[in-house]
């Protein structure tokens, strides 16, 4: 729609649309008002074009799905999983162990442990009751 909104305001304007180099360079006007070239040759342009989008968009779905149905998708896998993670949410609902020992404990960043432990955490948004 680009392609045709460009050549019709060229068109308006009486200027010259011309592809400076590759195969398309031999013509003089793609914008000119004839019927027969060169609005064969911008629906053709156009057609290839939105070919190779439609294609790309279709390979990158199955590039998606083949990552996902692999488990990589999504970004990295979480620093603490399986037991490790069921340690550190034992430890820190039964033991009221800190964030920070947990973290030097298991090897792993803060973050991770408060990743971890999301579901266990107060909501921080939320302010605390007052007495």
């Amino acid at each position: 729609m680009d392609i045709h909104a460009v050549r019709d305001w060229c068109q308006a304007r009486g200027v010259v649309l011309r592809v400076l180099s590759g195969p398309l360079s031999n013509f003089q006007d793609l914008a000119a008002d004839d019927a027969t070239t060169t609005a064969l040759i911008t629906n053709v342009i156009i057609a290839v074009g939105q070919f190779q989008r439609d294609l790309q968009n279709e390979l990158t779905a199955e590039g998606i799905a083949a990552a996902e149905a692999e488990g990589r998708y999504r970004g990295r896998p979480p620093a603490l999983a399986g037991d490790q993670l069921e340690e550190v949410r034992a430890a820190f609902r039964d033991e009221g162990a800190s964030i920070a020992g947990l973290a030097r404990e298991h090897g792993v960043s803060r973050v991770a442990v408060r990743t971890a432990l999301a579901d266990l955490l107060p909501d921080p948004r939320i302010p605390p009751p007052q007495s």
